[in-house]
């Protein structure tokens, strides 16, 4: 075959003279009168240096078979082709310019960056403390109020209008939740679980309605949707059971732990048809099926496609990370003042402070700066909060002085070791690390035993 910038060869009975239309101009080819629509489909790919194989269709928008012999498809000398890359739709018409809008041609206004997402996080802190302080005045018209306008803002927020709908359609779960939460507010603390299982369930739903109307933040809204579906369904299962409500906050904070290590894998989805060859698995031996005579080309990832395959990861991380910290906040220390007999509160502190290691220890092996800083807050917080759980109740004793200065010089001497030993990249200390991790975790796991109540139980059953 000859392009139009290679040498000029008249066409003869064997050779089809063909123009083809694509994004990046008219290409003239010489193609053999036997080839198919995919031979040319790469003849074209090739002279134009396109990343993939364009699909091929008529000038009035009729898709052409790949395997299709150009005298089948109704292809002769001097006929005209569309080339459409993956994602792109053949227009009827190709000899007129189509017609683009004005303000389809106007630059599009820059997608908003880190000051919106600080703008929505202090809203979100915002309707946080004032649905807690709603809740604990008593039924009145500012109680009532706080409720309507915290609902207003959950539904003006889903609304997928305006330049920052992207980060206000996530925040807006939060507002619902905060008036749910003042709603069946209770100050019996055992039905504190229920209540915030019907917050989350509040702000699932808000999300769910807000995923269904667009799809801004799709892959968030899903993560919204699943950590709160979740949430209302431990907290509100272990009040049905009547189970203490130590157990529901062990279980989201175990949940929490454990998400930090397998998030990642199902992060990254991959199409198909970038991994394996789905035409030639569908012809094999055994298949009755003919095996096509035309040639084919070669399975090609667009670069766009790896693209948006990394963009959507990040993405989902950052999202399981925010709900990772929110499940962490709330149940560390409800876990802490929950569990108030002896040996479940030793459990409850084993478990609070192997789970912030863990998570300090898996956040190493992030490499997007959000979500690795996202789960080093969360298992600073839960060590936080050990440490002041453990200074309130244990007084200022020089014993508890050594502890905890020993600590803070564990904590300085790992600090300075890793950056000058290269960081987490040293095979030493990423193999030591990963031991740690997985130590952390199993102590965390065995903790719940004793943090629940379980060991206790057994204990007085056979004392």
């Amino acid at each position: 075959m000859t392009g139009s910038g290679g040498e000029t060869t008249m066409p003869t009975a064997d050779v089809v003279a063909l123009s083809v239309h694509g994004p990046v101009g008219v290409l003239d080819l010489l193609v053999p009168s036997g080839a198919s629509v995919a031979d040319v489909a790469v003849e074209y790919a090739d002279k134009a240096g396109l990343g993939s194989v364009p699909a091929l269709c008529t000038p009035l928008g009729r898709r052409l078979t790949p395997d299709q012999a150009l005298e089948t498809a109704g292809v002769g000398p001097g006929s005209v082709l569309v080339a459409l890359l993956p994602g792109g739709e053949p227009t009827r018409g190709t000899g007129r310019r189509r017609r683009t809008d004005d303000r389809a041609s106007r630059p599009a206004s820059p997608p908003p960056g880190a000051l919106s997402v600080l703008w929505f996080s202090v809203a979100v802190g915002l309707a946080l403390v004032a649905g807690w302080a709603a809740s604990q005045e008593p039924p009145s018209d500012l109680r009532t109020t706080t409720v309507v306008v915290l609902g207003a803002a959950a539904f003006l927020g889903i609304l997928p209008v305006g330049r920052y709908a992207a980060h206000r359609i996530l925040a807006a779960p939060v507002f619902a939740a905060a008036a749910a939460f003042v709603v069946a507010w209770d100050p019996a603390p055992e039905r504190l679980p229920t209540i915030i299982g019907v917050a989350a369930l509040t702000g699932a739903v808000t999300a769910a309605i807000a995923r269904a109307l667009d799809r801004h933040s799709e892959e968030a809204l899903r993560v919204w949707v699943v950590v709160g579906s979740l949430v209302f369904v431990l907290t509100c299962g272990a009040a049905l059971l009547d189970f203490r409500p130590q157990v529901a906050w062990a279980l989201l904070l175990l949940l929490a732990t454990l998400a930090a290590r397998f998030v990642p894998s199902f992060a990254i989805d991959v199409p198909d048809q970038f991994l394996i060859d789905l035409e030639r698995l569908a012809v094999t031996a055994w298949s009755a099926r003919d095996r096509p005579t035309g040639r084919r080309g070669r399975i090609v990832v667009p670069p766009r496609a790896v693209e948006l395959v990394a963009a959507r990861g990040t993405r989902i991380v950052t999202a399981s990370a925010t709900a990772i910290l929110a499940v962490v906040v709330v149940s560390a220390p409800l876990l802490l003042e929950a569990a108030t007999q002896r040996h479940d509160g030793v459990g409850a502190r084993a478990m609070v402070g192997f789970s912030g290691l863990s998570l300090l220890f898996a956040a190493r092996s992030y490499r997007h700066l959000g979500a690795r800083a996202l789960l080093r807050a969360a298992g600073l917080t839960c060590v936080l909060v050990l440490l002041v759980v453990v200074l309130v109740e244990g007084g200022a004793g020089s014993d508890l002085a050594i502890g905890i200065v020993a600590l803070v010089l564990a904590g300085a001497v790992i600090l300075l070791a890793v950056p000058l030993g290269r960081g987490w990249r040293s095979a030493w200390w990423s193999r030591r690390a990963e031991v740690a991790e997985s130590i952390c975790a199993s102590f965390a796991v065995g903790a719940v035993v004793v943090a629940v109540g379980l060991f206790r139980h057994l204990w007085e059953l056979t004392g």
